[in-house]
């Protein structure tokens, strides 16, 4: 085997060394890694930018609002000159009991002029965007009803049609011209159009169908009534409208027990020949028919849900 050199080399030396290493690694570095360019530099400030923007637009978001609305703005009332959180607001201390009747009133609600931003106070005209403190004061925004919401889970969404915001999104509805209002895309070919449909009170609570916040239902004549006030006339075994009186839902089941309760029960031999007018109250007809304590059944539809109109 050969011999093997080693060569002595000194502390110092070896320091030396190591310094030229670092600052010629430090050297290679800084070209490989330049100082970002002025293009570079403007994009960074653009997107920080951008950030405190959607920031101050999101600031206060889902924290302000009233019972109806999650939104950061209040309005001025046209008709009283007096600052509501919204519409309904409005409407319900103005229609209070304790309200004298002849002040209580609806807000004119397309009317409304002013906003007062609920973060800084200022007020301005109906706009998105608080010109003062720059916070979006709903995330929904209409300016023809003036309504504000930061909720858009709800779907709203303007109805031309109606003339006002609706909910539920507008590919799940339509606007029937005869009816004057929106129904669920289940009913387009299958509702009885019945004119201005929601453009009364309910028939039970008497609140005002067309803009309630509370979900209608139509009724197989076409009638409208709200779901809940539906579901409480069943609770009391109430099965007829109570506009027109015709049957809400299939009664075939309870017109067979009619049939048998009829069949257990003769009439005393005095009313056995006894006939009466009928009017049924679902097919509309008038029929001529025995008469019977329990009930009377039309001969057209087979309905029991007729009224005596002649002895």
């Amino acid at each position: 085997m050969g011999k093997v050199a080693f060569t002595e080399t000194t502390s110092e030396q070896l320091g030396s060394k190591c310094m030229q290493d670092i600052t010629l690694k430090d050297y290679e570095a800084e070209c490989t890694h330049p100082y970002p360019s002025d293009e570079e530099c403007k994009l960074v400030e653009e997107s920080k930018d951008h950030t405190n923007a959607v920031e101050l637009l999101d600031k206060g978001y889902m924290q302000y609002g009233c019972p109806h609305y999650r939104r950061r703005c209040r309005i001025r009332a046209p008709c009283c000159n007096e600052i509501f959180d919204c519409h309904h607001c409005h409407n319900d201390a103005k229609n209070n009991i304790n309200v004298d009747q002849k002040l209580r009133h609806d807000i004119p609600r397309h009317q409304v002029e002013q906003v007062m931003c609920s973060l800084c106070g200022t007020e301005q005209e109906v706009q998105q965007i608080c010109i003062n403190c720059g916070v979006c004061m709903g995330n929904y925004f209409c300016e023809t009803c003036k309504l504000f919401d930061d909720d858009i889970s709800k779907k709203q969404y303007h109805c031309s049609g109606c003339g006002i915001c609706r909910i539920g999104g507008r590919e799940n509805f339509f606007h029937c011209y005869k009816c004057g209002c929106c129904y669920s895309m289940v009913l387009k070919n299958s509702h009885p159009c019945v004119e201005g449909a929601m453009h009364h009170d309910c028939p039970v609570c008497f609140e005002y169908l067309f803009e309630s916040r509370n979900d209608v239902t139509v009724l197989p004549c076409g009638h409208t009534i709200h779901e809940n006030c539906l579901k409480d006339m069943r609770e009391h075994y109430q099965y007829a409208c109570p506009l027109c009186s015709k049957s809400v839902c299939d009664m075939s089941k309870v017109w067979e027990k009619f049939d048998m309760e009829i069949a257990a029960t003769p009439m005393p031999q005095l009313y056995q020949n006894k006939k009466v007018w009928i009017l049924c109250n679902d097919c509309g007809k008038t029929s001529h028919v025995d008469y019977h304590v329990v009930a009377q059944k039309c001969p057209n539809c087979r309905s029991y849900n007729t009224r005596q109109t002649r002895g």
